[in-house]
């Protein structure tokens, strides 16, 4: 007797099962799973800066006040690189939505014209997120840090304006060894010095009545806090050593942590994105030899644009909250 309710093999229905549940393919269905997960892991990442900035809210690094570089520029363009940065991407998901649209359509060319756009918008975004990294380690102003791991920066007593330690560092000839090969002095462990060292800083500071000093507490304006030429005098006395720049131990911006998360979630965003410009040349490549053709279709290339939205969705997020908020 067979039940009224049984479905058959021939059944299409979105809930019928078979090899293409909701009408997806294999691929496609594969592709969402993996998006999904990839989602939870940078979710975690991205709330779990959260909740360290919130902890250190009144000694967190202004974003404002870090990224403020533009190539080939000298001056303080805050955020402008990164906006430029986020608007390539933006556009090269634009141009990967007009290749799957033209995929859909089978025109050959006009998939081979989207495709060469996305992978330079890829490449652009790729190679700023480098000289952003570079940027970011070499650092500009230098800055101390004091036993319990605060930053203390300088700023002109008139302007307000940082300042670079080597615009007023004092040269104390006798501070330094020639640490070369020729002269014999030359290790192959142990920290790099900077470039100044303390007793260099701490003369030229004391001969400047118009430098300050500036912690890294936020005031009620929302600002870093100023002390007074008596008070930064003071601090000198709690400072070990100079800080030039920022790596995964120490960092010249404020919090070692807002320097952790910097590198660990946008070099985690850009291995995504360096990962998906391959898998585009590719893809590229193959379109150009006729493969997606020869299938009758280009599922492939849709397959990728996913992918590749996903990677310009997360930066969205990225952007938001390690950016501007």
């Amino acid at each position: 007797m067979e039940h009224s309710n049984s479905v058959t093999a021939t059944d299409d229905s979105w809930n019928g099962g078979g090899d293409q549940p909701l009408r997806a393919s294999y691929g496609k269905m594969m592709m969402w799973f993996f998006i999904v997960s990839d989602a939870l892991t940078f979710s975690a990442f991205i709330a779990a800066y959260g909740f360290s900035r919130y902890k250190f809210i009144e000694t967190w690094p202004i974003a404002d006040e870090v990224f403020t570089h533009v190539p080939f520029f000298h001056g303080n363009y805050p955020m402008y690189y990164v906006a430029f940065m986020t608007f390539v991407l933006i556009m090269s998901s634009v141009t990967m939505v007009l290749a799957v649209d033209a995929g859909h359509k089978m025109k050959q060319s006009k998939v081979v014209f989207y495709m060469f756009l996305t992978i330079i918008g890829g490449l652009i975004f790729v190679g700023s997120q480098a000289w952003e990294w570079a940027t970011f380690i070499r650092g500009d102003y230098g800055a101390l840090e004091t036993k319990g791991g605060r930053i203390l920066q300088f700023v002109d007593a008139s302007s307000g304006e940082r300042m670079a330690i080597g615009s007023f560092a004092a040269d104390i000839p006798t501070e330094r060894a020639n640490h070369t090969r020729q002269s014999g002095i030359w290790y192959t462990e142990g920290e790099s010095l900077p470039s100044f060292s303390l007793a260099e800083v701490k003369a030229g500071f004391e001969a400047n009545d118009n430098i300050l000093i500036r912690t890294e507490q936020i005031n009620e304006e929302g600002e870093k806090t100023i002390l007074s030429r008596e008070e930064s005098l003071g601090r000198f006395t709690q400072a070990v050593r100079v800080v030039e720049g920022a790596n995964l131990i120490r960092n010249e911006y404020g919090s070692r942590l807002f320097a952790d998360f910097f590198f660990f979630i946008t070099g985690f965003h850009g291995f995504h994105v360096f990962s998906g410009v391959v898998i585009n040349i590719i893809i590229f490549f193959n379109v150009l030899m006729g493969t997606y053709e020869k299938r009758g279709h280009y599922e492939m290339v849709e397959k990728v644009g996913l992918y590749w939205h996903f990677v310009d969705l997360v930066w969205v997020f990225v952007f938001t909250f390690f950016y501007l908020v």
